[in-house]
This record gives structure tokens, C-alpha cells and sequence, in this order.
């Protein structure tokens, strides 16, 4: 009897600009196997990969990087309490493109999810000419994506009473399991290692702070939406778009505006919640398998 080929994957630090960055990278059967990044979201970090990369990782090279304040990598001073390091999205996207520089990858596809969407589209701003192909699941980059508890999220703002109360109020137990749990069809196919992992990261010492200037950094997300919009327009990269339309923070409009930009874009949408890998994975990692072979 045979079985499919199961991933070896690495686990590493490296340095970025004095920051230690850990990362997941799988290695693949073939030293030129197509390169995926992939960038996680909020309040996780890498480890939402692992069973794709489990899954994945022997046919292709995937790598999974912690951003800084996530998951095992460092979490620098905040600038806001008189550190060195911006929590922003810029911020964010400096580290992974100093990693990327790092680890010498000149052409790769991107999966963008949640925060990893601002990041990773950032990223391919500055560097077009890498980006072979984008894997979109549930990372926004149209108004229309946002739904009314996103949108109550982007106008918080830092003089506003209460506003950072609310942020705290989301770095909560019940907050971190609804983001799994909800929308999904069947909650049981949903492993509590995830959302018990990223509250046990949420609440080490140091972590609040980066999570709150984040927050009320989104709405330069929001703002840069119209030039990463013109940016696909532009690129056309081949992109695969696999969404939870149940998602609380993206629902499914979201995802259907990638096509005005990208008409060639494949778009599957499934009965499930933000954190689609969870409960479809299955369904999804065949697709994502596909794709890169297409490229």
C-alpha cells in the first residue's frame, strides 16, 4: 500500500534587521519546486499552516513566517510606549521583505489571508517582478469586503473613549475561539489547538500593546485599497481565491471584487468562517495544489 508524501518542515530563527523571526519552511522532493509564502493573520500566527503545509509541503516549497509580536518570533518595544519598532502595517511589511531578502527568494507565489493581505500586497508593490501568482483566502482589498464589525473596527481611533477598551475586548478567550468557531458548518471539524495556541501567544507579557497599535493602524489599509486594486489591474497575476463567505470581518462581496480587477481570477467560495483551512482544507488544499502547478 502507498501513501501520499508526507512534509518534512523545518523549523527556524533568522534575523531581520535585529529582529528574530520564526518560520516554517517544508522541504520539497525537488530543490525546484514552486515557492508559496505564506502569510497568516490575525490574532495567529504560522502555525495555521501546518496541516496545509502537512498536506503540501513535499510537492512544493512552503514557508511561513511569525511577524513580529506573533507567535514564537520577538516582539520588539513597541514605538508607541518609546521602543524602536512601528507596530504598523509598514512595519510588518519591512520585516517580511527583509525576510524574503534573507532567505533569497526571487520568485514566489503568495497566500494572503487577513493581515497577511495588507502585508503581502505591500510586498508585491515593491516587488512586481517576484510575485508569481497570488492565493487569496479571506484577505480583503475592497470596501465592499468589510463588514459592519470590520468597518466599527477601521474608525477606532486612539483619542476616541473606549476605543482601545473594544481592541482589548477582542484579544479575549471568547473573541479569539469566535473567530474559528464562527460560520462555520460544522465546528467539530475545527481543532481547538488554534485558537487556545494564538490566546496563549495574545496573552504573554508585551503582546497587547503591538496588537492595539496594529488595530488602529488598519485604516491604512483601507486607504490603500484603490493602489493595490490598480496594482492587480495592472500585474494581472494568475490568482486562486478560496473564501469563507461566512467570515465576520470579510464576507463574500469581499471576494467577488477581486474578479472586476482580476477577471481571469478562479473563485470558490465555501460555507464556512474566517478561518476557511480549519473546516475545508480538504476541499481547499487540492485547489491550492492545482494552482501551482498551473503557473
Amino acid at each position: 500500500m502507498s501513501f501520499p508524501p508526507i512534509a518534512r518542515t523545518l523549523h527556524r530563527h533568522i534575523d531581520v534587521d535585529g529582529v528574530r523571526v520564526f518560520y516554517r519552511e517544508s522541504v520539497p522532493e525537488t530543490a525546484d519546486a514552486p515557492v508559496l509564502l505564506l502569510l497568516h493573520g490575525f490574532p495567529s500566527a504560522s502555525h495555521q499552516f501546518r496541516r496545509l503545509i502537512d498536506a503540501l509541503g513535499a510537492r512544493y516549497r512552503l514557508i511561513a513566517p511569525d511577524y513580529p509580536g506573533f507567535g514564537h518570533s520577538d516582539v520588539p518595544e513597541p514605538a508607541s510606549t518609546g521602543g524602536t519598532f512601528a507596530y504598523t502595517f509598514d512595519g510588518l511589511a519591512d520585516i517580511v521583505e527583509g525576510f524574503v531578502e534573507r532567505l533569497r527568494l526571487d520568485r514566489f507565489a503568495m497566500y494572503v489571508f487577513d493581515f497577511g493581505a495588507p502585508v503581502g500586497f505591500r510586498l508585491a508593490q515593491r516587488h512586481p517582478g517576484r510575485i508569481t501568482g497570488l492565493v487569496v483566502q479571506n484577505g480583503n482589498a475592497y470596501e465592499e469586503g468589510l463588514s459592519p464589525m470590520a468597518r466599527d473596527l477601521v474608525a477606532l481611533r486612539p483619542e476616541d473613549e473606549g476605543a482601545e477598551q473594544r481592541i482589548r475586548d477582542l484579544l479575549t478567550l471568547p473573541s479569539t475561539r469566535g473567530q474559528y468557531e464562527g460560520g462555520t458548518g460544522d465546528p467539530e471539524l475545527v481543532a481547538p489547538d488554534g485558537w487556545t495556541l494564538d490566546q496563549h501567544f495574545l496573552d504573554l507579557p508585551g503582546r497587547t500593546r503591538p496588537q492595539i497599535d496594529l488595530i488602529f493602524d488598519y485604516r491604512s489599509n483601507v486607504e490603500r485599497y484603490p493602489a493595490w486594486q490598480a496594482w492587480l489591474r495592472e500585474h494581472t497575476p494568475p490568482a486562486l481565491i478560496v473564501w469563507g463567505r461566512n467570515d465576520m470581518f470579510f464576507p463574500e462581496p469581499g471576494a467577488r471584487a477581486y474578479l472586476r480587477d482580476l477577471p481571469d481570477a478562479e473563485l470558490h467560495l465555501f460555507d464556512t468562517g474566517h478561518f476557511a483551512l480549519e473546516e475545508r482544507l480538504p476541499e481547499i488544499a487540492p485547489l491550492i495544489a492545482g494552482f501551482l502547478d498551473r503557473l
